[in-house]
């Protein structure tokens, strides 16, 4: 006889609030400690936590780090891969009362000056691993952060234990400087409060219907939002949250048959990069029972779901905004049409044309959203706020539009575009179709200087193994496109590379494929010469 416990869902879809009331992230882990004790909360290779671990280690951290002198409302950045180390700093400078500050680990030297900076972090936690980077770019700063190590605050609290927190958090109070991705520019720091984190995860949990028998399985690096958020998801419903140390194509979905993953989320390239693997007769065989992601292929929807054996379900939102779409488990409708769903308890999610005003269904926009959770600005940027925030909605920059029966679907990005000559052309539309090209694994299209037509658009394009970067690959390419673009749509110049520097979210950084000095016209196949430059 099976004597366990029948899975219920955590949050019911008539739940009367958006979220638990006046919480703020230490609240939630204290009471997940008394309440789920010695479950698994946070398992890594080869290391297991439960929710008491987690909340007596975070306390231990925390102490030590208001003893040495960080307060309420101080920075403190964290620099750390994949590690238990990560989420116990996040926990730890929340309970001190300070603000969380995540560095992406693969920054350089030149981008974590920006980030420490641009920040006002008086305090640094890293990993053996990137402890030499931050002290050197530390120790260039005026003043300069003090610079720790997990390692070193154990030490320290087994030397003279610290005196138990005089600081309780409230749920408006600011928990992190999250970054955004920064795709065109230099980031920004979203302001997000323990509100906006604690709503984001119950939000989730609702929509998904979360159940108390699920486990959870990242493969994002924990400085982006994806892991924080499931995170407070799984501190909610007292479920664990499996952290891989790297996203894998190929190791993907063997690690959820590993660990017998119910529930995951994906998105930029990573489902296209899972499916450019191998088939293999296993791809089916597992327990995952919902993969949540942003900006599926419409043309790949259904395929995704053959060959997984699982629902693949649109969610939609941004670091500014948190969960702002989201299409029902059960909405098989939607499968290949590109729906991202309905807005959440709590938000208004509307298409706005030019004068602000709502456009009529079918006719495309940009996606304007409002309600809670919502950041409280961009630090030390008013005037990007007050145009992101204007008119009491925030911008998203995405174009879209809606229909007939309210779900919205994505149709670009605002400033995502080429302008040569009198045309635009939708960058997110060219890369879509390069990307269908079987050699192909990732492709960006940047717009390059014209003195004729103002712009030119290049592509960028990654091949996949045993496809050479020569003419007759760049060829096909190109006519590839011809068949399925207009002909102002069809890129000037492609050029291949071995791969692209990624943002926060998994999407292509533009920026860093134009800053290199150089013509960008050379090293690249013209397809009006038709020859290499």
């Amino acid at each position: 006889m099976d004597t366990r416990p029948t899975p219920r869902v955590v949050v019911g879809k008539d739940a009367a609030d958006a979220a638990p009331a006046d919480r703020s992230i230490p609240d939630l882990l204290r009471d997940a400690a008394a309440r789920y004790g010695a479950a698994e909360f946070l398992r890594f290779p080869g290391t297991s936590l439960s929710f008491q671990e987690a909340d007596a280690r975070s306390e231990r951290l925390a102490r030590v780090l208001a003893a040495r002198g960080v307060e309420p409302g101080d920075r403190v950045a964290v620099m750390m891969g994949n590690t238990p180390g990560w989420p116990l700093s996040w926990f730890a400078i929340l309970k001190a009362g300070a603000v969380a500050v995540p560095v992406n680990p693969r920054l350089r030297a030149h981008d974590l000056g920006f980030v420490l900076r641009d920040s006002g972090a008086r305090s640094v936690l890293a990993d053996d691993e990137h402890t030499g980077i931050v002290r050197a770019v530390a120790s260039g700063l005026d003043p300069a952060p003090l610079v720790r190590t997990l390692a070193d605050l154990d030490a320290e609290a087994r030397r003279s234990p610290a005196p138990p927190l005089e600081v309780r958090t409230r749920s408006d109070d600011v928990a992190n400087f999250q970054y955004t991705s920064g795709t065109t520019g230099f980031p920004k720091a979203c302001v997000l409060t323990h509100d906006y984190w604690v709503r984001t995860a119950w939000l989730v949990a609702r929509e998904a219907e979360v159940r108390t028998d699920d486990v959870v399985l990242m493969a994002q690096p924990f400085s982006y939002m994806d892991d924080q958020w499931t995170a407070v998801m799984c501190l909610i419903a007292g479920i664990p949250l499996v952290v891989l140390p790297r996203f894998s194509a190929s190791g993907f979905w063997p690690a959820v048959r590993e660990h017998r993953a119910t529930l995951t989320y994906v998105l930029g390239t990573m489902p296209l990069l899972m499916h450019k693997q191998p088939p293999d007769l296993s791809d089916a065989v597992n327990d995952m029972r919902l993969v949540l992601c942003s900006g599926i292929a419409p043309h790949l929807h259904r395929a995704f779901e053959e060959r997984w054996g699982v629902p693949w379900r649109e969610i939609y939102g941004s670091t500014e905004s948190g969960l702002d779409l989201v299409a029902a488990p059960g909405a098989d409708d939607t499968v290949g049409t590109g729906a991202m769903g309905y807005p959440p308890p709590g938000k208004e999610v509307r298409v706005a044309g030019p004068d602000g005003g709502t456009v009529p269904d079918g006719e495309v926009g940009e996606i304007v959203v409002r309600g809670r959770p919502m950041m409280t600005g961009y630090w030390n940027h008013p005037e990007a706020t007050a145009e992101a925030l204007a008119d009491g909605w925030y911008h998203t920059g995405d174009l879209g539009y809606r229909d007939p029966r309210g779900s919205i679907h994505h149709a670009g990005r605002l400033k995502d575009i080429v302008r040569r000559g009198g045309e635009n052309i939708s960058c997110a539309e060219v890369e879509s179709v390069l990307a269908r090209h079987p050699a192909v694994v990732a492709a960006a299209l940047v717009p390059i200087p014209d003195e004729l037509f103002g712009e030119l658009p290049k592509a960028f394009v990654q091949l996949r193994a045993g496809h050479p970067a020569d003419t007759a690959t760049a060829r096909d390419l190109l006519d590839h496109a011809r068949e399925r673009l207009a002909p102002f749509k069809i890129p000037a110049f492609v050029e291949f590379v071995d791969g692209f520097v990624m943002t926060p979210s998994e999407r292509i950084r533009k920026r860093a494929l134009l800053e290199p000095a150089r013509d960008q016209r050379s090293g690249c196949f013209d397809a009006a010469t038709d020859s290499w430059k």
